[in-house]
């Protein structure tokens, strides 16, 4: 991550933080502490890596309080330390501000490849990308940004500040608030799974509902959200989505939740706020999940969970050859039952 660099007193200036050491000390680069050179400002959040200060060639690393001295007088040469209740927190900030300073600015305005319905609205400092396609009756909210090959079809509404990756596809009245970020592959608004088995095949159910997601939304690439049956499918406020995640028809998710990737929910879910949920997790259908439940990866939950706290129950991972010894005694676990049982009544 290069670019011109910056005094400390810059960063201070825009993310404030307690400065030990030169205030024109410059750095180039945000690098982890074991990579960093000369050059580069780091943090320390975890204290499993706290062996790695003594050593770090960072010219600044972000610490908490508690480790000021030993940040400020590192490697017995000394160096300048950023001072804040939450390193990790002050690091996520400083990437924002960095990339900002990196990123090329939106270019307002419509590539002559896009096609955009004269019937559709496009507000003020709106970047359309090539290839993009804007539907009639679609609404594209200030400086929202449209990428190259996206789809915004009718009456879809995209909010304030949103930015749609290239190749996203936002369908017939579906919504995303403000200041969103949909990456690449993303699909919002594809019909449910819903069909009635009969004699002759399954009948489609037409999926008659739309997708409404809040602010500050965030979604991984390749995500898939579907839309509702009758009613809408709903992400609130703050939620954010991982790569390769399946949100199904009228699912709702709670604000402030976070989903790791290639986790499933199935139809008709609802999912509390301020919840967490792990890689490869699966929810099945028609389950209510409070506030604040934290899901480890790979578990599948299969009844509604009523109280907050954190819930588990993949197979315990460990070598292959005690696996199988392991799976095979679980197959005989009926048989023992039974065995055990007849032991009992003599």
């Amino acid at each position: 991550m290069s670019s011109t660099s910056v005094a400390l007193s810059e960063l201070i200036a825009a993310l404030g933080g307690d400065l030990l050491g030169e205030a024109e000390t410059r750095v180039a680069r945000i690098a982890p502490l074991d990579e960093a050179e000369g050059d580069c400002i780091s943090f320390l959040a975890n204290p499993r890596y706290q062996a790695q200060l003594g050593s770090t060639r960072a010219a600044c690393v972000i610490v908490a309080p508690a480790l000021a001295e030993a940040a400020a007088h590192r490697g017995g040469a000394g160096g300048a330390a950023i001072v804040t209740p939450d390193p990790y927190l002050y690091f996520a900030r400083l990437t924002q501000w960095w990339a900002a300073r990196l990123r090329p600015a939106a270019r307002a305005g419509v590539h002559p490849s896009a096609v955009v319905s004269p019937q559709a609205t496009l507000g003020q400092g709106v970047e359309v990308g090539p290839l993009a396609v804007i539907e009639a009756g679609a609404v594209i909210g200030d400086h929202a940004r449209i990428g190259a090959h996206c789809v915004v079809e009718r009456e879809a509404r995209v909010g304030a500040h949103t930015r749609l990756a290239p190749r996203v596809v936002l369908g017939h009245g579906c919504r995303i608030g403000a200041r969103g970020l949909v990456h690449s592959g993303v699909v919002i608004g594809a019909d449910g799974f819903g069909f009635a088995p009969s004699k002759s095949g399954y009948v489609k159910i037409e999926q008659l509902g739309n997708v409404t997601i809040g602010d500050d939304v965030e979604i991984g690439a390749n995500t898939c959200i579907d839309r509702g049956a009758l009613a809408d499918t709903v992400i609130e406020d703050g939620v954010k989505l991982d790569n390769l995640i399946q949100i199904a028809h009228n699912v709702h998710i709670g604000r402030n939740t976070a989903m790791a990737g290639c986790a499933a929910v199935a139809g008709s879910t609802r999912i509390g706020a301020n919840c967490t949920i792990g890689g490869a997790a699966n929810i099945v259908g028609h389950l209510t999940i409070v506030d604040g439940v934290h899901i480890a990866a790979a578990t599948t939950v299969t009844s509604s969970i009523a109280e907050p706290g954190a819930y588990g129950g993949p197979y315990p991972f460990e070598d292959n050859a005690s696996w199988r010894k392991n799976a095979a005694t679980l197959r005989q676990l009926h048989t023992l039952r039974e065995r055990v049982r007849a032991l009992e009544k003599k």
